[in-house]
């Protein structure tokens, strides 16, 4: 018995018959009355296989039981059900029920005719409008086809056009390269002619030379032939100039062109670091390209004070071994191979000293001008080597509401066009004598006007003591006329 039950259960035979029963349910409307019928008969034959496999099993467990086991089950639940069910099978079927069985078999039959009429109707419908589908498939096939052959035309027109674009491309080419080429001998032309005017730069110094010795050796033959005796000239007092020149006027013109390149660097590099640097403590643009501006300025006059007090010691130094007139090209010589000797550092602290006094600057004062000490050192050694050039070169002298002048100064790129006065200068200008060598920056508005108001920050004194206060001012009272008049 339990083998025969636990087949019963692993097939799943009432799971069986409920899926097919609602299988039969949802097809019942579309399929044929044929199928209808067979498809009853099948749940009865399942049906009876399954009683068939339960009576087989009530067989089994009666027997298990021993002869009186189960009989009162069996005397009030089955025998009762069996005669149930043996009665209810006789036909009871009246006439008024077999013309209601009559009647919903017509209507069950007109409403299947119905639903095939619809399906068919459908079916048609759908026969149409796949026809006219198909039409307009061939339609658009035709289209691609056309399509097709226009892009291939279009191809070929393409490649004929890429073709002459090619040749005119390779034509372009040879004529740049050919252009390139007469850069590159134009630049050997140039160079050579540098070298020629190098060249003759230095042959007039050495005739120059010359030309003084020549006038010393005549003065010296005539005061040799005059009947007077002369006093001895001692070697410091009428010393003969070298013969050739020294090597600070020899590589004078090319220390000038590095220096200019070293200033242009000045701008483009180590001025926009400062300027970020400056802009993480300080959100106003505006002050702080003035900040950076008045570093440069202080840093050049420094710088310019530096070399003239280096040079009169070195003067001092050299003047016993030199004439008066040689003394000028040796400590200017000396001072060009000896450049390291700058003390750079106390130009760089008295630079941001003079800024901390300075009443146009509008700084945090929880924050240093240590942080531009990249900027004034490069500043004060540029202006530093530019003291020995001959001719020195030095920044323009600018102020603020000054007249903008266009040989001067470039604008900046929020300045007004039409404005005809500087608000304020970004970068300085740089002079040869009264040439203009470098063209500084300025920023021009309308409304400018000049302005010596203190800003509304308070002075920043906190690196200076009273009496360094005093000594800066007092160096910082030269102008750069009377500085320039003592040149030695």
């Amino acid at each position: 018995m339990a083998d025969t039950l636990r087949r019963l259960t692993h097939t799943s035979s009432f799971s069986v018959l409920q899926d097919k029963l609602e299988s039969w349910h949802r097809d019942y409307h579309i399929i044929s009355c044929d199928n209808n019928l067979n498809r009853c008969c099948e749940l009865i034959e399942l049906t009876a296989k399954i009683q068939g496999q339960l009576f087989t099993i009530l067989n089994h467990t009666a027997a298990e039981g021993g002869h009186y086991a189960g009989v009162d089950t069996l005397k009030t639940r089955l025998l009762p059900w069996l005669g149930t069910c043996f009665s209810m099978a006789r036909p009871v079927v009246t006439d008024d029920t077999s013309l209601q069985l009559i009647q919903d078999s017509v209507e069950k039959d007109r409403r299947i005719r119905e639903l095939s009429a619809s399906h068919d109707s459908d079916i048609q419908r759908k026969d149409t409008e796949l026809c006219s589908t198909r039409l307009q498939l061939d339609s658009m096939r035709a289209e691609l086809v056309d399509t097709q052959k226009e892009l291939d035309v279009t191809k070929r027109e393409s490649a004929t056009t890429l073709l002459a674009t090619e040749e005119e491309i390779l034509q372009l080419k040879a004529d740049l390269r050919s252009a390139h080429e007469q850069v590159e001998s134009y630049k050997r032309k140039m160079e050579a002619f540098n070298d020629y005017e190098r060249q003759i730069r230095l042959l007039k110094g050495e005739v120059s030379y010359l030309s003084t010795d020549k006038a010393m050796l005549q003065e010296r033959l005539v005061r040799s032939r005059s009947p007077s005796p002369l006093p001895r000239l001692s070697r410091s007092s009428s010393p003969l100039r070298s013969e050739s020149p020294t090597r600070a006027q020899l590589t004078n013109s090319s220390r000038y062109a590095r220096l200019i390149s070293r200033f242009n660097d000045l701008y483009a590099v180590e001025r926009l670091e400062a300027q970020v640097t400056l802009r993480r403590h300080i959100d106003d643009l505006e002050m702080v390209q003035k900040i950076i501006f008045i570093a440069v300025v202080e840093s050049f006059k420094t710088a310019k004070l530096a070399y003239r007090q280096f040079k009169l010691r070195v003067r001092k130094t050299l003047s016993p071994h030199f004439g008066i007139e040689s003394l000028e090209d040796a400590a200017v010589d000396y001072i060009v191979r000896n450049l390291d000797l700058y003390d750079i550092q106390a130009s760089i602290n008295d630079v941001i000293n003079a800024m901390n006094v300075n009443p146009r600057i509008s700084f945090p004062p929880e924050v240093d001008f240590f942080l531009l000490s990249t900027l004034i050192r490069e500043t004060c050694r540029v202006a530093f080597t530019m003291q020995t050039l001959d001719p020195p070169l030095d920044m323009a002298f600018a102020s603020d509401g000054e007249l903008y002048n266009d040989s001067k100064y470039r604008r900046s790129y929020d300045s007004e066009l039409t404005a005809p006065l500087v608000m304020y200068h970004v970068w300085p200008a740089l002079l040869e004598g009264d040439d203009v060598v470098v063209k500084g920056e300025a920023v021009t508005r309308r409304g400018a006007v000049w302005s010596r108001s203190r800003s509304t920050s308070p002075v920043r004194s906190r690196s200076l003591s009273p009496t360094r206060s005093l000594a800066f001012l007092k160096k910082r009272s030269l102008s750069p006329e009377r500085l320039r008049a003592s040149h030695l």
